[in-house]
């Protein structure tokens, strides 16, 4: 089994302070196997805190990344069976979560899974025999598209030869 911390759209310092206290109690070192991140990284302190839980962390870009910082704009990697993609989002046309647009992107990454973020609103739904997961923003940043965001994030626990289970974690 494997246990995979999704998160993303964190905007630290420029849209939030830091990850809610609440969240970063649940979130500590020896217990996540990976993280895959959303983009929106824009802080070396938080991008250690995430080290600190697990070495193996997948950044993808996002529109306030700086481009220094050389995160790729998409990733694909295999866990338990089953391929993983990873994506921020923002490039996309419509943006903004469009069902049909992520469908084509999942086929066009051959993916069983798709990953992605930029719209600061968790969800995740099975569609075309894929499944899809937007952690949300984990900090419950400021979107122009989004009025309020709720902070967020997603546990998948992947297993070999089953589905994928995801546990969604939201301040409310």
């Amino acid at each position: 089994m494997t246990l995979v911390l999704v998160l993303g759209d964190i905007h630290i310092p420029q849209r939030a302070a830091d990850i809610p206290a609440k969240f970063r109690k649940l979130l500590v070192p020896g217990k996540i196997d990976k993280i895959l991140c959303t983009g929106n990284l824009t802080d070396r302190a938080t991008l250690e805190y995430l080290r600190s839980i697990t070495p193996e962390l997948y950044i993808v870009r996002g529109e306030f990344d700086d481009k220094a910082q050389n995160y790729p704009v998409s990733h694909r990697l295999m866990e338990e069976g089953l391929c993983v993609g990873l994506i921020n989002g923002h490039y996309m046309v419509p943006a903004h979560g469009d069902v049909d647009t992520l469908a084509a992107t999942a086929r066009q990454m051959d993916v069983d899974v798709l990953v992605t973020g930029s719209t600061h609103r968790f969800e995740a739904y099975e569609e075309q025999g894929r499944f899809f997961i937007n952690p949300g923003s984990v900090t419950g940043a400021f979107s122009p598209v989004e009025a309020e965001p709720i902070p967020s994030f997603v546990l998948m626990e992947m297993k070999m030869g089953q589905d994928v289970v995801a546990y969604v974690y939201q301040l409310v």
